[in-house]
């Protein structure tokens, strides 16, 4: 498709009803639309944009939607009208980027924000009760490292100092967190782009330094160079930094013991990805600050399979961190430097880690203890389900702790309390802090510190629980799962004998899981009368490396007959409506949704988010962390060209709408735009929505909403056979309008 057809115009509209007209452009003969900036404006009168929640107890009682009293009515599946609106989804959620504790116990955690263009703020805590949370980030700048693209271990806090990458230069700068007119002051150099990126990085007081990752695409975008550096912070003045470790493709998790004498870190290499094989490292560090002597703990035996995580020392100077050797299983071990021996902390056939998609992930921390004997926080996952428990290293016990989160990602230790970042079916991604007793074996105090929704209680009601639901695959007696929401809204009932439309999710990755806790864009579809399923099909992490490794060499086929199968799985249970089968996906779920659609003919219509429709030009294309992650997945050059959907698009026969970003690097423009082209020539109802300024995910509220909009109404007129409750003015759609 030449781009030159694709202008951004914002007075003249294409509209297929006479409801009045969104921002959007949709020339006469195409069924592009090109979002851009200047639709924020437009948005303006009709988004009901929301400020941040303001910081209250969370025992204190919320607004609530209450249903209406009157007889409920009957309409149906998908007709209903609800009060969570794709501006409550979009507008009140908020993504957490990380937290930490300062050296006198307070509260910092990053959020970026869609209703400010997805900007990243890191806020703290209101010193007093009552009062509302501090942005300490100033209105100019924005905190978040695009550090192998997807980010994660963006700012650090030590005593008074915060260091931190800003996204539009994406240079290091610390600040004070004491005084709120501290202006940031810049630690790297100027590069004049974005070519240097730094992430994960630690403060080593032994030489007043700050140690990183660093990459960097200053001679190649695609080949970038990682490597370890640091960066003095005696200074006032921008330096370049110093190399301390490099030579391999990849490194994370650089970590200083307590007396500043051995740093461990996490590296692999190419064709690898960090959960199929990576290595633990531990170096000396010399008078100088240089890194020599040299050892590998774990992930040296060629014979032995593992991908050793999260290094951290203990405050004895021991090394602890999580591998999965033998069990196939992420558990906690110890390395035993006298031996160099290592050994299991507790053995469980439960994930006590998640892949490395973003640095600086936390599963495990520190407790402090009177006795100064090893007690670990830590969290891990089993069957569905994440734990809290406190792990006491001498007795080698674990004792679980009863919190209402069922879905848990990082944990760091505060001052006699724990920080846990969770959610469950009835909390939104959240952070709560965890008061234990003082045998640190049972929770006396449990209260919700920060939400990415400051709304979510107001429509508990309508709320949608997921039941866990295990479905066979194609293989005789192995299953995979799933997590089921049947409609629910208490205003409304289906007329007798309907069964409801679904819409199955592909989560992307594909080494991710689907987690079963409460989002609101999930409720969206569940409160109008869908049924939704969120699909952990062989290849998803969550269960062990076996479950994990069904996908090798089998990308494009387990993930899409083990979505085809939970389907037909709900259909044969009486669950959903056969002949309203949807599916949707982001990135590499976009890519098992268009081969469902391609090579399967369960679903009768699909919605693909920055997905991949190419393998061949994803690999040519993608950027380096994930150049390889392809041919462990798909194999040679047969099966690259088989299984890309492009190459078929005879096969597709059902109605598909792509969204994309115009700035996304992990899956460029050029996959949404071939699949749009191909379809439109083959005469199937299509549609392509293009946003400028948007990468590989939306971030800003206005797309957000409209992203969620026009898959409800592009299903609901192709597949649904029912009118949507809510105003929404539909885009063209190619061959159909």
């Amino acid at each position: 498709m030449a781009v030159s057809s694709i202008a951004t115009l914002t007075r003249h509209y294409s509209l297929c009803s006479s409801i009045s007209p969104s921002s959007f452009w949709s020339s006469h003969s195409s069924s592009v639309t090109h979002i851009t900036r200047t639709r924020k404006l437009l948005l303006t009168s009709k988004l009901s944009v929301r400020t941040r929640m303001s910081f209250t107890s969370p025992n204190s009682p919320p607004p609530q939607t209450q249903p209406s009293t009157v007889k409920q009515h009957t309409a149906p599946y998908g007709s209903w009208k609800s009060p969570i609106t794709a501006d409550v989804v979009s507008g009140s959620s908020k993504r957490l980027g990380g937290f930490s504790v300062d050296s006198v116990g307070h509260l910092f955690w990053l959020e970026s924000r869609p209703t400010d263009s997805g900007r990243a703020v890191i806020v703290k805590e209101p010193g007093k009760s009552g009062e509302d949370p501090i942005d300490v980030t100033p209105k100019d700048f924005s905190v978040r490292t695009l550090a192998q693209e997807y980010g994660g271990g963006d700012f650090c806090i030590s005593g008074d100092t915060l260091i931190f990458s800003n996204y539009k230069d994406q240079r290091l700068y610390k600040q004070s967190i004491s005084s709120t007119d501290s202006a940031p002051l810049p630690l790297t150099p100027d590069y004049g782009g974005l070519s240097v990126c730094y992430a994960d990085g630690v403060v080593d007081f032994q030489f007043n330094r700050y140690v990183t990752v660093r990459e960097d695409q200053r001679e190649s975008g695609i080949n970038a160079i990682t490597t370890i550096v640091s960066i003095d912070l005696s200074s006032n003045n921008a330096q370049e930094p110093r190399l301390l470790v490099g030579g391999n493709d990849f490194y994370a998790s650089p970590r200083i013991d307590p007396k500043g004498e051995r740093m461990a870190w996490i590296e692999w290499g190419h064709p690898n990805m960090p959960w199929d094989r990576s290595e633990l490292w531990v170096g000396y560090i010399s008078h100088n600050g240089d890194v020599q002597k040299r050892i590998c703990v774990a992930g040296g035996d060629p014979t032995l399979v593992e991908s050793p995580t999260e290094p951290q020392w203990s405050s004895q100077g021991e090394l602890y961190f999580v591998t999965d050797r033998k069990s196939g299983f992420w558990n906690i071990y110890k390395w035993v430097e006298s031996s160099n021996e290592v050994l299991p902390v507790y053995s469980l056939d439960a994930e006590f880690a998640r892949p490395l998609w973003v640095f600086g992930m936390k599963s495990y921390d520190f407790l402090k203890n009177h006795d100064q004997s090893t007690l670990i926080a830590c969290s891990y996952r089993e069957n569905g389900k994440s734990y809290l428990g406190v792990l006491d290293v001498p007795q080698g016990k674990l004792s679980v702790l009863d919190i209402p989160f069922t879905e848990i990602n990082n944990i760091t230790s505060g001052f006699h309390s724990l920080y846990v970042e969770g959610a469950s079916a009835v909390h939104p991604s959240s952070i709560a802090k965890v008061t234990l007793d003082d045998q640190r074996t049972k929770v006396i105090d449990f209260k919700i510190m920060w939400s990415s929704s400051s709304v979510s209680e107001m429509y508990n009601s309508y709320y949608s629980r997921p039941e866990f639901i295990e479905f066979p695959t194609d293989v005789p007696g192995q299953c995979a799962y799933a997590y089921f929401y049947p409609p629910e809204n208490p205003d409304y009932q289906a007329s007798h004998g309907e069964k409801p439309p679904l819409l199955l999710r592909s989560h992307g990755g594909p080494t991710a899981e689907a987690r079963g806790c409460l989002n609101l864009s999930v409720q969206y579809w569940t409160s109008r009368g869908w049924a939704y399923v969120d699909v952990n099909y062989g290849g998803s992490s969550g269960y062990g490396r076996e479950f994990r490794e069904r996908l090798l060499g089998s990308w494009g086929i387990v993930d899409v007959n083990d979505c085809c199968n939970c389907a037909k799985f709900l259909v044969d249970s009486g669950r959903v409506d056969g002949e309203r089968l949807c599916i949707t996906g982001s990135s590499a779920g976009g890519y098992t949704t268009l081969a469902a659609l391609a090579f399967r003919d369960v679903f009768k219509a699909g919605a693909s988010l920055y997905g991949i429709g190419d393998l061949q030009l994803l690999r040519a294309e993608t950027h380096k962390f994930e150049s390889h992650y392809t041919d462990n997945l798909v194999g040679d050059e047969k099966a690259y060209f088989e299984r890309s959907p492009i190459n078929f698009v005879n096969h597709f026969c059902c109605p598909i709408i792509l969204f994309q970003g115009l700035e996304d690097k992990v899956v460029c423009p050029d996959q949404a735009r071939k699949i749009y082209q191909a379809l439109k020539e083959r005469g199937l109802p299509v549609a392509l929505i293009e946003y400028e300024g948007e990468q590989h995910g939306f971030r800003r509220a206005e797309n957000i909403k409209f992203t969620l909009e026009q898959q409800m109404v592009f299903f609901a007129r192709l597949v649904g056979h029912f009118e949507v409750a809510d105003e929404v003015t539909p885009i063209k759609i190619d061959n159909f309008d």
